[in-house]
């Protein structure tokens, strides 16, 4: 551990973090409680991020710590579920030093309070390598409006929130791509890539009003390939219709064969839903008015698998949906 000493570390850090938990006991016990209100079910997830693997090991360490809490309130947005707290693990390398876990409980705090899920505990340990962070995130939802994978029908719109590829098109440019690409516009993607956006708000707004929802995280082409696997449905993408920042549109006119990355590189974190031709006026309308694009992009349909029209109309040879761990 560094200098600070791990019960140090806890006592001055992150204890901090668990004000507005009264279960949490200052993270002075083994366990937390944490209270549901009537008719509420408690919605678990956890997702682990790797130096390396999930950011840049000399990313920002305030960055770091919210991308980490940010990519497990997205899975909650995605079952339109309230944050209510979150369970941390850190196996911390011997390079990492008392500054940088100040400026990364640091960034932890800011997003502890914005979307107001404080940490009710966790654990840490000394690692030879590479710095791992695992957060268990907790929500709340209304009992029967968990938005599952499996309920998308043949018929319902395929709607994407906000805009696609943006994260993956950023993590080429941190490796140097798109040289002709503005400052601007490279600073954006960057910050998509670093900071994503948990559509919570939408999520709450969308929920037990659509089929089908999850976030995108392996890629558009593979998470949508998940809803069509859990539902019995296949899907048809156009990709015409895919929202595309500024940033991602003015990459795809210099280098066309980015259209690839945009449909399988991941770690955009909006959302994809299964929506009732019915409801689709009002999915976008609750978009609207949280200020989130919902965008129809296609249809699911009898059948199995993603197929992926181009601006004519025919069908894309994808190498790789989108990202496997393994």
């Amino acid at each position: 551990m560094a200098r600070l000493g791990e019960f140090e570390f806890i006592r001055q850090l992150l204890a901090p973090l668990s004000q507005g938990a009264p279960g949490a006991f200052n993270l002075t016990d083994d366990a937390a409680t944490v209270t549901v209100g009537h008719g509420c079910e408690l919605v678990i997830t956890k997702d682990a991020l790797v130096a390396g693997v999930h950011f840049f090991a000399d990313d920002a360490p305030d960055l770091i710590a919210r991308k980490a809490l940010r990519v497990n309130l997205s899975d909650l947005a995605a079952k339109g579920a309230k944050p209510v707290g979150f369970l941390m693990a850190l196996a911390l390398p011997d390079q990492i030093s008392d500054d940088w876990l100040r400026a990364f409980t640091s960034g932890l705090a800011q997003d502890v309070t914005a979307f107001a899920c404080p940490l009710v505990g966790g654990d840490t340990t000394a690692t030879p390598g590479p710095l791992t962070i695992s957060i268990t995130a907790l929500g709340e939802v209304k009992t029967g409006h968990f938005i599952r994978r499996s309920g998308a029908l043949s018929g319902d719109i395929l709607c994407v929130s906000g805009t696609i590829g943006d994260a993956a098109l950023g993590l080429d440019a941190a490796k140097g791509a798109y040289e002709a690409l503005s400052q601007e516009h490279r600073q954006y993607l960057l910050d998509r890539y670093r900071l994503p956006q948990p559509r919570l708000t939408l999520g709450q707004a969308l929920a037990n009003r659509d089929s089908a929802c999850l976030d995108i995280s392996d890629g558009l082409c593979a998470d949508v390939g998940h809803i069509c696997v859990q539902s019995g449905v296949g899907a048809v993408i156009d990709t015409t219709q895919i929202p595309l920042s500024a940033a991602a549109a003015s990459v795809l006119r210099t280098t066309p064969a980015a259209l690839m990355r945009v449909l399988t590189g991941g770690d955009d974190y909006e959302l994809a839903l299964a929506v009732p031709p019915a409801n689709i006026a009002a999915t976008q309308e609750h978009g609207r008015k949280v200020g989130v694009a919902v965008t129809p992009i296609g249809r699911f349909v009898e059948g199995n698998g993603v197929t992926v029209l181009d601006g004519n109309g025919q069908p894309l040879t994808l190498f790789s949906a989108g990202y496997r761990h393994r």
